[in-house]
């Protein structure tokens, strides 16, 4: 075909055509859920440089809305960096810390334990 000619009227253009307009919507969606992976990656790492480090982390654990850890050397956590990092707050009981996070707390949790 011609690119300076105009299509015939009975076929569609290609971006007209419905496979390439579903292409196009699963290509978003791919996207979209890569993004939102990176995005929870990344604050999985800034929770993780919150709790001192992947080295100061002995256990980590999801539970609904929390990140429920526990750390080597409660002295390093620093709770402005998980507040900065999304954090709603953080409850410290000697070396046990839980990190109030959401309901993201699970896929974060499993990003952690996969750096661990």
């Amino acid at each position: 075909m011609n690119p300076r000619q105009p299509p015939a009227p009975h076929r569609p253009t290609v971006e007209e055509h419905p496979s390439t307009a579903q292409d196009g919507a699963r290509q978003s969606r791919r996207r979209a859920e890569t993004e939102g992976e990176n995005q929870m990656a990344s604050k999985a790492e800034k929770i993780v440089a919150g709790l001192g480090g992947i080295d100061n982390i002995e256990e980590v654990e999801g539970c609904i809305t929390r990140l429920r850890t526990e750390v080597k050397d409660a002295s390093l956590v620093d709770e402005a960096a998980l507040k900065a990092a999304g954090a709603h707050g953080v409850v410290k009981m000697g070396t046990a810390i839980q990190v109030v996070i959401g309901t993201d707390a699970d896929p974060i949790a499993a990003d952690i334990e996969d750096m661990m």
